[in-house]
């Protein structure tokens, strides 16, 4: 059975990275392919002699059309072969930055770039609702949308069982959009305000040590781990094909980054395929 990636998502929200990281990772990658085409794709990759395994599709710019039947479309392809659904998205302001940055015209650039934003998430929702991974790459540059991508799809392991990423973030650079469920590391005593610390990142061990022979780390790990050992059991049964789970703390450097990894290494024990990622370590 052939396995394919439905890439899509909002315009400027990094398709074209998606489909650049895929093909490095050996995926057949056809791109802008309107939704209409993916059952005749299908059914050449079903034709006898085809040595297509893994196909990447990057669906998108074709108008309100292709973004209507996808839903369908998807449903379809289902039936036959095991397809994820890749949406990469952004907040409203970051996608107009990019625009205004660049001067490029919106595919849906009747009006003006923010109501062309505007229309297209409306024309999305069932579309992003159907997917097995979000990314939201508000804050991400092209490395570590790259990174993200690869984890995700560039291992046969990650293809047969539910990926598991854990994120570390700062509530004050906003909450992710693409996250499962969130753990607020807030209440836990911060390393920031012990000035050898400061400079260091939850990566460096000092940091490691402080947090983590906190009693109430301790205590919130052990709360952590009761949880996850219910949920993400669960998770597999039903069939998910990624799970987001994130860890927050007030600026994204120090608690949460430990925690993150620490939950990640709790998870690898348990046999679940898990990435670590810290969205704000460098700010």
């Amino acid at each position: 059975m052939s396995e394919f990636v439905v890439v899509t998502g909002m315009s400027g929200a990094g398709r074209s990275t998606a489909a650049a990281t895929l093909e490095d990772l050996g995926w057949f990658v056809i791109d802008n392919l309107p939704a209409a085409l993916i059952t005749k794709m299908a059914e050449m990759v079903e034709m006898p002699g085809s040595e297509i395994e893994r196909i990447a599709l990057v669906v998108g710019r074709s108008g309100s059309e292709s973004f209507e039947d996808l839903p369908e479309v998807l449903g379809l392809l289902g039936t036959r072969h095991r397809v994820r659904v890749l949406y990469l998205d952004a907040s409203d302001d970051a996608l107009i930055r990019r625009y205004e940055g660049t001067r490029r015209r919106h595919p849906l650039g009747a009006r003006g770039v923010e109501e062309s934003v505007t229309d297209e998430r409306r024309l999305l929702q069932g579309v992003r609702d159907r997917a097995d991974l979000v990314i939201d790459t508000s804050d991400l540059n092209a490395n570590q949308l790259r990174t993200r991508i690869q984890e995700s799809f560039g291992s046969e392991r990650a293809s047969e069982t539910m990926q598991t990423s854990v994120v570390s973030f700062g509530y004050k650079h906003g909450l992710p959009l693409d996250v499962d469920m969130v753990f607020d590391c807030r209440f836990l005593p911060n390393p920031f305000w012990v000035d050898q610390l400061r400079p260091l990142s939850g990566l460096d061990e000092p940091v490691r040590a402080y947090v983590l022979t906190q009693p109430e780390t301790q205590d919130f790990l052990r709360q952590v781990d009761d949880l996850l050992a219910t949920l993400v059991p669960a998770f597999v049964r039903e069939g998910k094909s990624y799970l987001t789970i994130a860890m927050g703390c007030t600026g994204g450097r120090h608690r949460s980054v430990t925690l993150a990894e620490e939950v990640g290494q709790r998870l690898e024990q348990h046999g679940y395929a898990v990435s670590v990622f810290h969205r704000d370590v460098d700010r």
